[in-house]
């Protein structure tokens, strides 16, 4: 999977790497972060394109946010594609946890999932919630999850 910048510059190293550079420079400017993972997909045709995101974010002092977008030939239900989304997260949080732990940086997942049960997404609310509860880490739904609905969702 290819990650790259908002800009469209290529992140040529491993992301575990590019990550604790990134991190290790922004508390050495003396930015206080907090990283936010999140995924969104769009149906199109036959094709399910997902976007998966790492925001940065510097307290008081905006933030910035790595992307990676990759595309699937399979046919799947809503459900099925939400649980996806939050298993692409879980899978970078994982990746990513132990370097944010080192340098004492807070992490949250977001899931591009309605709260409110009158949306669709809806569905999925409670096997998403326990996924990313149970590997450990906070969890943010609509309308707090910005990574997935508002950040992915704009490069997907």
């Amino acid at each position: 999977m290819q990650w790259r910048r908002y800009d469209g510059r290529r992140i040529e190293a491993p992301i575990t790497k590019a990550v604790e550079e990134t991190v290790a420079r922004e508390i050495g400017e003396g930015h206080r972060l907090k990283v936010c993972i999140g995924t969104d997909s769009q149906v199109r045709g036959a094709t399910v394109e997902f976007a998966t995101v790492i925001v940065f974010l510097r307290e008081k002092r905006g933030g910035f946010m790595f992307i990676a977008n990759y595309k699937s030939k399979m046919e799947i239900g809503l459900r099925e594609r939400m649980i996806l989304e939050v298993g692409r997260s879980v899978e970078i949080a994982y990746a990513l946890c132990g370097i944010l732990d080192k340098y004492k940086v807070e992490l949250e997942v977001h899931a591009d999932i309605n709260t409110d049960p009158h949306f669709q997404s809806n569905v999925a609310l409670k096997e998403a919630m326990g996924y990313i509860l149970g590997m450990g880490f906070v969890f943010k739904a609509k309308p707090d999850a910005f990574a997935s609905s508002a950040c992915a969702d704009k490069v997907c």
